[in-house]
């Protein structure tokens, strides 16, 4: 072949390259191996002449157009978005209505393809497009409440979201369903267990792993189960809902004080520690373990105001006490969450000691996924104690933080934020826990 004329991989490449984003098109290369896809912008990592396209089982692939490429283009170009309008409420009014509280995070999102990356999804409409089954059982009312990813979600935000769920109950909602992302969802639901009080009905938190417009999509399915306990009129706690398993038969309902994330990307990465599960969604019905919080005659209020200064830090080899102090340097009160038995390195001692005397709370959770922090067993565990640290037995770290921000908000003095974090606000804390820790 001449020099600079166009190979026939050349020629597919002009072309491919100028199809529009969103363009569905099949492509064989020349061993034969074939994709179907669309077309979505490539990325920063890119070589020369690939095509990014993302495939029916909603992963990105790139593929290189060479010699020997085939391609089909399927269908006519993607028309611009639009919106369809739907009603979200019933024209009377929204008593008896399910209310939807959105934030953002994967479950509230869809592929862009300007950029290749997801964007929320954040009207009403668009949700009810991806979630059309969200009303098969009864009417429910899209309240979009903010647009974060769940790692940019701070305390304030969980005050905000309290607000919206007493102004929702009081609206004659009989229960409230709160759309998160899941990597903080485990903070946000245990700072709503110690904020909300007198509920009338449940508040479910439930979150996804995939997006919405995803074939492998978690979204619908957990939305449904969230849905489903959300009218059960038996309940009236904070509880999150996610996959029990890798199909969608059944759903875990969680405590929201004991739950956390124990997987990056599966559909079950949440799980409940220090105990089981609160009950389970099975092909739609509510199955309860365990007598939940009854619903009260309200009216509902939050339980503030919050103090954000606080800190949470983990206990490492090597931590040194100035780092420690620079990390709770302003912080009214710290949870440390230590080794084992709730340990840290001996060094930490003497700030522990005079930070304390101040007037800071230091208290101290296990990083283990079961069992209590414990003073009594080993030296370093007293030693820690008479220094002033509490111990706060089972909760988790992430509870705990939440509770440490509710509690500074409520009490003037170290010794009224401790009687504080001692008491059992919301089940948060165990007697007892199984041998095999009952998860």
């Amino acid at each position: 072949m001449a020099s600079g004329t166009p190979s026939d991989g050349d020629r597919a490449w002009e072309t491919l390259r100028a199809l529009p984003l969103g363009q569905r098109i099949e492509l064989t290369d020349a061993s034969g191996r074939r994709w179907d896809g669309t077309v979505i912008p490539p990325n920063e990592f890119s070589g020369p002449r690939v095509l990014t396209l993302k495939l029916e089982s909603g992963y990105n692939v790139g593929v290189t157009i060479g010699p020997g490429i085939r391609f089909a283009i399927v269908g006519a170009p993607p028309a611009p978005a639009t919106v369809a309008r739907t009603t979200v409420a019933p024209p009377g009014g929204t008593s008896g209505a399910v209310a939807l509280l959105t934030t953002g995070g994967t479950i509230a999102s869809r592929v862009d393809y300007e950029t290749g990356g997801v964007r929320p999804v954040n009207t009403p409409a668009e949700i009810l497009d991806f979630y059309p089954e969200l009303r098969d059982a009864g009417p429910v009312r899209i309240v979009p409440v903010f647009d974060k990813m769940s790692e940019d979600i701070a305390p304030d935000d969980w005050l905000a979201l309290a607000t919206q769920v007493v102004a929702a109950f009081r609206d004659g909602a009989r229960g409230v369903v709160i759309a998160h992302g899941t990597d903080t969802l485990g903070y946000t639901a245990a700072a709503l267990s110690f904020l909300l009080r007198d509920l009338p009905g449940p508040v479910v938190l439930v979150g996804a792993q995939r997006s919405p417009d995803r074939p492998s999509s978690d979204g619908p399915s957990n939305l449904a189960a969230a849905v489903a306990v959300a009218r059960d009129p038996r309940l009236a706690e904070v509880v999150v809902v996610m996959h029990e398993g890798l199909s969608d038969g059944r759903y875990a309902i969680h405590p929201g004080t004991r739950v956390r994330k124990m997987h990056s990307s599966r559909r079950d990465a949440f799980a409940s520690r220090n105990g089981p599960p609160l009950g389970r969604v099975e092909d739609g019905r509510v199955e309860l373990r365990r007598p939940p919080r009854p619903p009260s005659t309200g009216p509902p209020t939050v339980d503030g105001p919050i103090d954000v200064r606080a800190a949470l830090v983990w206990s490492y080899p090597g931590l040194t006490a100035e780092r420690l102090s620079r990390h709770a340097e302003g912080a009214r009160g710290v949870i440390l969450a230590g080794t084992g038995l709730g340990h840290v390195p001996g060094s930490l001692l003497p700030w522990i000691r005079s930070a304390t005397e101040a007037g800071t709370v230091v208290a101290m959770t296990t990083q283990c996924l079961e069992g209590n922090a414990d003073p009594y067993v080993y030296t370093t565990g007293r030693e820690l104690l008479r220094a002033g640290t509490v111990y706060l037995r089972d909760l988790l770290p992430e509870t705990a933080f939440a509770k440490l921000v509710w509690a500074l908000g409520h009490a003037r003095d170290r010794d009224g934020v401790v009687r504080l974090l001692l008491e059992d606000r919301a089940g948060e804390f165990s007697e007892r826990h199984p041998p095999d820790g009952g998860a």
